[in-house]
């Protein structure tokens, strides 16, 4: 698990577009609402290998918002239930349904539409969000950070140790966690 936090920390600092970053971080919360293992996430998981952005912070984002996702799923079952219910898309819904191979996908289960609707709604206000503050964090918090007292003590830690050490070893720097 460090070493997706060692390289976003280093993405972070170093020179990889901010753009990059941002896609990771809106591909990470697409793949992390919907259900995995669902016909869509597979599809959107292999899809976005097609597509340059940074792999580390789509697997982080990810892995945090499977961590966090029993509180987010009323949320999305909401959101598929609405989405579900519209009454405009009744006869679509009907169609896709009786097609062959599509109700396979389980578009029909109200936390994977959530989840579809509220990663696909959800992916350029990410995108955006995070592009405007990697510059913000580059520029304000870095340095604020680097020269902090609690920051000298914390690195005598064997975690944030181990920490520095991986991102030492991605970024391909020596002394980093000392």
């Amino acid at each position: 698990m460090l070493k997706p936090i060692a390289k976003l920390i280093v993405a972070l600092n170093g020179n990889l577009k901010k753009s990059q970053i941002a896609a990771g971080f809106s591909w990470g919360v697409l793949l992390g609402l919907i259900p995995a293992g669902n016909v869509f996430w597979i599809f959107f998981f292999v899809i976005s290998f097609f597509f340059k952005h940074h792999h580390a912070s789509k697997v982080l984002v990810l892995a945090i918002i499977k961590l966090l996702i029993n509180l987010i799923n009323p949320a999305l079952d909401t959101v598929g239930w609405a989405f579900l219910h519209v009454d405009s898309l009744q006869p679509i819904l009907t169609t896709l349904y009786n097609m062959p191979f599509v109700p396979f996908t389980g578009f029909n289960n109200t936390l994977v539409a959530g989840g579809l609707v509220g990663g696909i709604v959800l992916f350029l206000p990410v995108f955006f969000l995070i592009f405007f503050l990697i510059p913000l964090y580059r520029t304000k918090l870095v340095p604020r950070i680097q020269n902090a007292k609690l920051v000298t003590k914390l690195k005598k830690l064997p975690l944030i140790s181990a920490l520095g050490e991986a991102i030492a070893s991605v970024a391909g720097v020596k002394g980093i966690g000392k």
